[in-house]
């Protein structure tokens, strides 16, 4: 399944390369949104709030209530993760909390998945596992902590509904996604996996549904190398 994403910053939609680079900015926002909304599910993210420089909150709510939106950016805790699912997301996107505030270096924090899961239902939690040079990538992917997927995965697998895997060294590029990547992760878990990082064409995203996952298209939609 396509899923297109809105990636907010600056209270604009845009599109970065590897997480840092400003490709593309919008703010015809009813543009987009009338365009998104035939799909089952958008993937909406609040860059400022992930990066720890405010907030997008606003217009997280608008969109969220326009469009069935997985949300993700900034979501630390329980309360944060409740707010945004009362004001219309479908699920939220948690990434760096997982990892970041654990118990030391290399460690997950079982502790946070285990209470998000019993608070809000494992099945509207994304566990958002991010890789940067092989590691997985935090604070708005501008540090790592020494784990891989592969280590990660198993472990979060009971207190999430689904995993978000974004291959942020390909992010905005559109060289195409490391399909043997999505195929070694596949196995490792029976959860949703949804795929994210240089996808560019609709031959790639049907390639992916093949093996049973999602694939979040970008930059390929704003600049219209995928039509939707």
């Amino acid at each position: 399944m396509l899923i297109p994403s809105i990636d907010l910053l600056g209270g604009k939609i845009v599109q970065l390369v590897q997480g840092e680079k400003l490709r593309l900015r919008f703010d015809d926002f009813e543009y987009w949104i009338e365009k998104f909304a035939p799909y089952p599910l958008v993937q909406l993210i609040d860059l400022d709030a992930a990066m720890r420089q405010g907030d997008n909150s606003t217009l997280v709510a608008q969109i969220s209530r326009r469009l069935r939106c997985q949300v993700g950016g900034g979501v630390r805790s329980i309360e944060r993760a409740r707010q945004l699912l009362d004001s219309g997301a479908q699920r939220v996107i948690v990434g760096s909390a997982l990892f970041s505030d654990a118990g030391g270096p290399g460690e997950i924090n079982v502790e946070f998945a285990e209470d998000l899961a019993a608070a809000v239902g494992a099945e509207r939690v994304v566990a958002g596992i991010d890789t940067k040079n092989g590691a997985i990538a935090v604070k708005g992917w501008k540090a790592n902590v020494p784990l891989t997927p592969d280590e990660a995965i198993p472990v979060l697998e009971p207190y999430a509904g689904g995993f978000l895997y974004t291959h942020v060294d390909g992010e905005g590029l559109m060289q195409g996604f490391p399909f043997a990547v999505a195929e070694r992760l596949r196995k490792l878990t029976m959860r949703r996996l949804v795929v994210a990082g240089g996808i560019r064409g609709r031959r790639e995203v049907d390639a992916l549904d093949a093996i049973g996952v999602d694939a979040v298209v970008g930059m390929a939609i704003y600049t219209e190398a995928l039509a939707v």
